[in-house]
């Protein structure tokens, strides 16, 4: 089993894989652009650790340990010797192809290079190597150490082996795994919250009914743990208006039109939880 993982971006996903895996005992490198990221990662990082121990879920011995095989870098090449490389940056394709332009030129033929994408097609990813065969999607759940989902998506020219050892890996860190073998935008998962959360909206916008009354509804309706706006705020308006935008500019399938109120909600800064107002106030 790869033992070395290498995390680009230290995100709230990219920090959170890192997490996880160094709990199950991988090395982990974790790279961002800047200290800064790289500082709030780690910070971030050691407070869930710190939760887990104070609910007894985690000894405190195993957490400094598991923080201890935690490394951080701005630079990208000192990656190069991970057998796995999971990148969870911005949602945005160049971005990605540059990132993996650069992972398929310094690593070696035998490392699995994963993509934490929800939305955006992994053979476009792939085609910015010169090796799509061991590029795959590795797509985990916020927040990471607590969502026991990873959808594993097989590009175009994705291989078997490199399906297989990315599904150990995040079975490895106490994933469920489900695999889409279709590169769709979108995905399965992104699919379904996007055109659940697409109509939601819609229902909001249009004042058919409150915030509340149709969160309510998917939650005792349907046994949501949470309802589509909720979901939303929590995700960020804008992380999910990328995704529906992205699902919509590749299948030109109305459904995942994004709304009006969207784009008005990201233009006036209304995020969700990280900024303290979405469609319910924080």
């Amino acid at each position: 089993m790869a033992k070395k993982l290498a995390v680009v971006g230290a995100g709230l996903m990219g920090s959170g894989i890192a997490q996880v895996a160094a709990q199950a005992g991988y090395e982990v490198v974790l790279r961002d652009v800047t200290d800064e990221a790289l500082a709030r990662g780690t910070d971030g990082i050691k407070a869930s650790y710190d939760r887990f121990v104070a609910k007894g879920a985690l000894e405190a011995a195993d957490a400094a340990a598991a923080l201890a095989r935690i490394s951080t870098t701005t630079d990208l090449e000192a990656v190069a010797d991970a057998d796995l490389v999971v990148e969870a940056v911005f949602e945005k394709i160049e971005v990605k192809q540059d990132i993996f332009r650069t992972l398929d030129r310094i690593t070696g033929p035998g490392t699995v290079l994963a993509s934490n994408t929800s939305a955006i097609p992994i053979t476009k990813i792939a085609a910015a190597t010169e090796h799509p065969e061991r590029v795959v999607g590795t797509h985990f759940f916020s927040p990471v150490p607590m969502m026991r989902l990873c959808e594993l998506v097989r590009g175009y020219k994705t291989s078997d082996d490199t399906l297989a050892r990315a599904r150990e890996f995040a079975e490895s860190v106490g994933k469920t795994c489900v695999v889409v073998n279709r590169d769709v935008a979108g995905f399965v998962t992104t699919r379904l919250i996007s055109a659940l959360v697409v109509e939601a909206v819609k229902l909001y916008e249009s004042g058919v009914a409150s915030a509340e009354d149709i969160d309510t509804a998917c939650k005792l309706g349907f046994g949501h743990a949470m309802g589509p706006l909720a979901t939303t705020d929590l995700t960020g308006v804008d992380i999910l208006l990328h995704a529906t935008g992205n699902i919509y500019a590749e299948s030109q399938d109305e459904k995942f039109a994004p709304p009006e109120i969207m784009r008005r909600m990201v233009d006036a800064g209304d995020l969700g939880r990280k900024s303290g107002q979405g469609f319910y106030p924080y």
